[in-house]
């Protein structure tokens, strides 16, 4: 009996030892293939991994913040550095400019037209003198450009100014043109009643934009101070780039003055002078007894020449002459603006003043006539008379209007009295 219990003790043991390894090597295969356990709550997983997800965005998006802000703030800093540099540049431009436009003319010459050329033989060398013109800004005034763009003939134009005390006088020399048949002529109204003239007669006309100190002078003013006006207005004309004929309203054409001129210099007037001695200049001797043997002084003289008749060539010595002289009659409002127009055109360099280095022309008195010629020795001269002008400017005479009729009656209606009531002077 006592056998048989320990015999079933012992299978019993061996029952529980091999139930106690089959245990341990179940564990270690399911704590090999299921190391977190069995039994994972989902929402605990989801939880840590959006979690961990959001801590990933919320960095992320911190950074992108940050990055954006500092990507904002360089492209402020750079478009400030770029408007600095951009001023800079405007500035050096103008500057260089100014340089340019203060260089010698013979070396701006130079860069323009070729390289140096050593002297040639004596009674060979001729100077240069005609200028080249400046690069066109239509910025300056693009309403007046597109003007300019339909009416002016190779860049050329003839310009006036004209208000309404002159409407009469202007009637003439609009009829004058039509008869030549000169197409780039166009009339600057100074006011309403002239602008609608020029439409209702077909005639080309720019009024400018409105001008308080300009606009006063040129409703109002006489003949004088609307003359000065044409030193500030005509400016722009150049600076765009075209040549003009400055005509003031007491011309009559007879024929197309672009076909009889030279263009060789920066102004070419007419000349308020009678014979070839006023006209292009001559030794004037000045006799001074007291001085013994130097009693005789030579100077040289000249009549000046016609701010109411010139063409003008768009250069830099051009613009300077205009800006020039519109200074002076702005600080001296008395002036007369033909005498500082060749005040400003003659006068030379010395101590305490730059002159102006302009190139000049004085034009044919036959050919571009003021009354004076007309009236004191022309329609005298058998030969003169059968002379026809480009034009007539009546400057010499106050009845402007009649003369003016009577010129026209003479070269253009061919009556050989029409001139014949007239004085050589005024009465």
């Amino acid at each position: 009996m006592a056998g048989r219990r320990d015999k079933a003790q012992s299978i019993r043991g061996s029952r529980i030892a091999i139930a106690i390894v089959i245990g341990v090597l179940l564990g270690c295969v399911i704590a090999f293939f299921f190391p977190h356990g069995l039994i994972i709550p989902a929402a605990s997983a989801q939880t840590r991994r959006i979690g961990k997800s959001n801590i990933q965005i919320g960095s992320s998006s911190c950074e992108s913040s940050e990055r954006s802000k500092m990507l904002k703030s360089e492209i402020v800093s750079l478009s400030e550095k770029n408007s600095e540099l951009k001023k800079q540049v405007r500035d050096l431009t103008e500057k260089l400019q100014l340089a340019e436009q203060g260089k010698d003319n013979a070396q701006k010459q130079f860069l323009v037209l070729g390289e140096q050329h050593k002297a040639g033989p004596f009674g060979t060398v001729k100077a240069l003198r005609t200028n080249p013109t400046v690069v066109p800004d239509e910025s300056v005034n693009p309403r007046l450009a597109k003007i300019l763009e339909k009416v002016a003939v190779q860049k050329e134009i003839i310009v006036v100014l004209a208000n309404s005390n002159v409407k009469d006088m202007l009637e003439v020399q609009v009829s004058s043109i039509k008869r030549v048949g000169i197409p780039n002529y166009l009339v600057v109204a100074l006011d309403d009643h002239i602008e609608e003239f020029c439409k209702s007669n077909d005639v080309p006309v720019y009024k400018r934009d409105p001008d308080s100190g300009i606009d006063a002078v040129g409703r109002t003013g006489g003949n004088h101070a609307v003359s000065g006006l044409k030193f500030h207005i005509l400016r722009e004309f150049l600076q765009l780039g075209y040549s003009v004929l400055l005509s003031d309203v007491d011309i009559i054409y007879l024929q197309n003055p672009f076909n009889h001129l030279y263009r060789d210099s920066d102004v070419e007037s007419m000349t308020d002078g009678h014979d070839n001695m006023t006209a292009y200049g001559y030794n004037d001797v000045f006799d001074e007894p007291a001085m013994g043997w130097a009693r005789y002084a030579h100077t040289m003289r000249i009549w000046v020449y016609n701010s109411g008749f010139f063409f003008i060539r768009p250069t830099i010595p051009s613009i300077e002459l205009l800006d020039r002289v519109a200074d002076r009659l702005a600080r001296q409002p008395n002036s007369w603006d033909q005498a500082v127009f060749n005040e400003e055109l003659f006068f030379p360099s010395h101590p305490g003043y730059d002159g102006l280095h302009a190139a000049k022309r004085t034009m044919d008195f036959y050919m571009f006539m003021n009354s004076k010629v007309l009236f004191k020795r022309v329609r005298k001269d058998a030969k003169l008379k059968k002379v026809k002008p480009v034009i007539v400017h009546v400057n010499y005479h106050p009845d402007k209007l009649p003369r003016m009729k009577a010129v026209v009656e003479f070269y253009v209606n061919g009556k050989q009295d029409a001139l014949n009531p007239y004085p050589d002077g005024s009465e």
